[in-house]
């Protein structure tokens, strides 16, 4: 169903769970942080600091999570000249129309100490020969605000210091989360997980926790082609809508314009060309050498993310050709080797050497600018469920993300909600909760898929809804999902079987949650806003469109969709009525 309403009260359950054994070991916090890269462990830190028992969950090691792959870097208003409303305007102006400016003004304004503090804690940047931090441009930034680090090792640099911050902690590792508990009262209570790696299907446990963090990262893995690590599969925005959440802008997926071009049935994560190797002065060409970008935006290679892939792909289109080219070769071998490194070492991996030759590129799913919808203190809709980083929306990013704003989101929204849990542990609101007994019924209550449908989804979803879409491609998308999920469902409720539990299966019905989720949002906007591209609709609608797409999961799986009334989105949590004035007293 679909339709337009002003608000949402506080969310109610689904009651829809993974099928999984029963919980057999726990863990009892304050809170538990689901996710290790910069959002996470920032949240885990501040927490701890302020007195909180903290339990950080994680999906793989602590430095497995997308953090440790950010090349470019991380933007804050640093340099000589810069200001956070400049920061604010190059933000504004790359989502779109969509971002929520309350926050992104929280973003650029308490970003630059964030970055200061992430510093102290031992997080090492580049420095100029003057002694202070070596700053860069990147796509759709008007100053040099990146501060960056080992050349393009930024997220490595960030993932070590913050992981050896964390090692006092109670940490597990190799543990996917399954679902978030609920008390009698439908607060959250913890979350149930599994450890992986035990060699048999009874690794499931729970953390009980009257505040749980999702800072579980991206969903990139529901393509084919992504840049996006193989734990990224959408695990924390599909427990969110089954747990009774909103998730919001989910459409606007954005594609990195450059990653390394290796072949056209390449699937799996994909390396990435960094953003800041354009910064840097390296050109896009066609294969005559044509620098497509110039006359086509103001900053040519440089424009926001959303135009150069759009840019790449029509030339691709124009050319009948499966790839563009970055071309670089004027930086010389010593730019090369110590201002980007790890890119260099990753093309010659492939067989290319962009100090000598251009490097194929093409668009590849990078980042979900959107996800579980959050107020500027990362509150769900759900109560005592937060959501940071890649998996949370917050409005920062609107239709499109700004190129290295992602770890400044990251550290600057996990110190908010760190305080926010902090304040509330401080007023006595940080109750423990008893978590509701997981029901255990005979018949598995929801449908686990093959692992083999991870691969039908990527292909689905590559096909339907990737850079170009279009009502006929969405569509087709959509009766696919739709497809595999009667299946499931009808083998359920027909024999009562389904799926054995595991993280395939898990991962891969995940991956169809946040699928149906995203061809649903995506089919409804028409128009081309951002980084979602409507062949069908090329142009932007700010009329009709310039509003939040927001979608919950009904106890039926069904899908509950609808617009907000504007580009504000509504609060998360029930709102108190307003007493209505009092008149005046006459004299």
């Amino acid at each position: 169903m679909t339709g337009k309403g002003t608000g949402s009260d506080t969310a109610a359950g689904t009651g829809i769970r993974l099928h999984a054994p029963a919980p057999g070991w726990a863990l009892t916090a304050d809170v538990v942080v689901v996710g290790s890269g910069v959002a996470g462990l920032t949240t885990a830190l501040r927490c701890e600091a302020a007195g909180l028992r903290t339990v950080v969950v994680t999906k793989a090691r602590l430095d497995d999570g997308s953090t440790r792959w950010a090349q470019g870097g991380i933007a804050a208003a640093l340099g000589d000249g810069d200001t956070p409303e400049q920061h604010l305007d190059d933000t504004l102006v790359a989502g779109a129309g969509l971002c929520d400016e309350e926050a992104v003004r929280i973003l650029v304004t308490e970003g630059p100490d964030a970055v200061r503090r992430l510093i102290a804690t031992g997080a090492h940047f580049d420095e100029s020969s003057e002694g202070g931090l070596e700053l860069t441009r990147e796509g759709g930034h008007h100053r040099r605000r990146i501060a960056h680090a080992g050349g393009d090792a930024t997220g490595a640099e960030i993932s070590r210091a913050l992981v050896e911050a964390v090692r006092g902690l109670t940490t597990v590792e190799n543990a996917l989360v399954l679902d978030l508990l609920t008390d009698a009262e439908g607060r959250t209570a913890g979350v149930t997980l599994h450890v992986m790696g035990e060699g048999q299907h009874d690794g499931v446990g729970a953390v009980h926790a009257p505040a749980v963090v999702l800072a579980t990262g991206g969903m990139g893995q529901v393509y084919s082609a992504t840049t996006n690590p193989s734990v990224s599969t959408g695990d924390g925005v599909a427990l969110a809508l089954r747990a009774g959440a909103e998730v919001s802008d989910l459409e606007f997926v954005q594609f990195h314009p450059t990653v390394l071009f290796l072949g056209a049935d390449a699937e799996g994560q994909q390396p990435l060309v960094s953003e800041a190797v354009r910064g840097e002065g390296a050109h896009l060409v066609d294969a005559d050498g044509v620098r497509f970008m110039v006359g086509q935006h103001e900053l040519a290679e440089l424009a926001p993310r959303d135009i150069v892939a759009k840019g790449i792909m029509r030339r691709m289109q124009e050319q009948d050709a499966e790839h563009m080219f970055l071309d670089a070769r004027h930086f010389g071998a010593d730019m090369w080797e110590h201002r980007f490194p790890t890119i260099l070492a990753a093309c010659r991996a492939h067989g290319i050497d962009p100090v000598t030759e251009p490097v194929p590129v093409a668009p590849a799913a990078h980042y979900a600018s959107g996800g579980v919808r959050t107020d500027a203190r990362g509150h769900t809709t759900v109560p005592g469920l937060y959501a940071c980083g890649e998996v949370a929306c917050t409005g920062v990013h609107g239709a499109n993300r700004l190129a290295s704003n992602s770890l400044l989101e990251g550290l600057v929204y996990a110190e908010r909600i760190a305080a926010d849990i902090a304040a509330s542990h401080a007023a006595n609101g940080l109750h423990a909760r008893v978590p509701e007994p997981v029901p255990h019924p005979e018949k598995p209550a929801h449908p686990l898929l093959a692992p083999e449908a991870r691969f039908a989804i990527q292909r689905i979803m590559t096909g339907g809804a990737g850079v170009l879409r279009s009502a006929t491609s969405l569509a087709t998308a959509a009766d696919q999902l739709q497809r595999l999920h009667s299946e499931a469902r009808d083998a359920l409720d027909e024999n009562g079987k389904t799926s054995e539990p595991g993280v395939d299966t898990w991962e891969a019905t995940n991956l169809l949650c946040v699928a149906r989720v995203l061809v649903a949002a995506a089919l409804l906007r028409e128009e081309t806003r951002g980084c979602h591209w409507r062949e069908d609709h090329a142009d932007r609608d700010d009329t009709d469109w310039r509003r939040h797409i927001v979608v919950r999961l009904n106890p039926d799986r069904t899908l509950a969709v609808r617009t907000t009334d504007t580009a504000d989105f509504p609060p998360t949590t029930r709102q108190p009525r307003q007493a209505p004035p009092s008149r005046p007293q006459e004299q």
